[in-house]
């Protein structure tokens, strides 16, 4: 085939059947976000870069595809994650007052691909709730995700639960600048005890404890009495503690055939 013809490195056509199949998957999970109440958004695809990264930590700046408006001059970005825009759209377009429940779906574009055999061309399907900060509104998506999911057909589910209160807690009290953070952030996806260990060599000795024992708090519901155990004794982590268990036993009464596991060093979205 001449080189002319050829796509990009992680760039795929969709040929008939896996675009009918993906088309019938994206009308099916949206209409079951439609019958929770939520309704169907479509930001665009490029925006102004600094709107489209507004809020969003440096992984999402690596992950964006950039150019400058031929109008304009002002730099674009092509978006990695539809999410930061539908926020934008609620808080400043829509403007409504109380509970808001918006749902979307399209494609992304990645600079690099998330794992070794991954398109760069993701379709991203999300739903959002905004104006309620209560455990309600996990539970209303996490029942509609997995209902989801069962109703595109996937089986062997297991739902692994995380709150970001979590480390916020354990990291309260201690000076730390923005690099700081997203070191330690880093550190913890990683499940990197060594660098960790050198992050936190000057923290209070109760902090550094607990930051060293996050990383091996994952498994089983086990795992939330451990973290009672061996985490410092702040509200804040006692009320995500309580959350989490919450959470886990309405699963276990709803969706009884999916799997549910912790890993409170999941720091993804912090």
């Amino acid at each position: 085939m001449s080189s002319a013809w050829l796509l990009p490195e992680h760039i795929a056509d969709v040929l008939p059947a896996e675009a009918r199949r993906l088309e019938d998957l994206r009308r099916s999970l949206l209409e079951k976000a439609r019958s929770y109440g939520f309704e169907q958004v479509m930001p665009p695809l490029l925006e102004h870069l600094e709107s489209l990264l507004s809020g969003t930590g440096s992984a999402l700046d690596l992950r964006t595809f950039k150019l400058v408006d031929q109008l304009s001059g002002r730099t674009l970005g092509i978006r990695a994650d539809a999410t930061p825009q539908v926020a934008r759209i609620d808080a400043h377009l829509l403007n409504r007052q109380g509970v808001v429940r918006l749902s979307y779906c399209g494609p992304v574009l990645h600079t690099r691909p998330q794992a070794a055999h991954a398109t760069r061309e993701p379709l991203q399907l999300g739903a959002e709730i905004y104006g309620h900060a209560g455990l309600e509104a996990d539970l209303e998506v996490q029942d509609l995700a997995l209902d989801g999911l069962l109703a595109a057909g996937l089986k062997n589910l297991v739902l692994d639960l995380a709150d970001a209160r979590i480390v916020r807690g354990v990291l309260a009290g201690v000076p730390l600048d923005a690099a700081a953070l997203a070191q330690v952030v880093e550190a913890l996806a990683a499940k990197n005890a060594a660098a960790l260990a050198a992050l936190a060599d000057r923290f209070p000795a109760e902090s550094r404890q607990a930051l060293l024992a996050l990383p091996s708090l994952y498994g089983d519901v086990a795992v939330l009495d451990e973290a009672r155990r061996v985490l410092p004794q702040r509200p804040m982590i006692h009320a995500a503690l309580d959350d989490l268990a919450t959470l886990a036993r309405h699963l276990v009464r709803t969706h009884p055939e999916v799997a549910v596991g912790f890993d409170l060093a999941d720091m993804s979205g912090y």
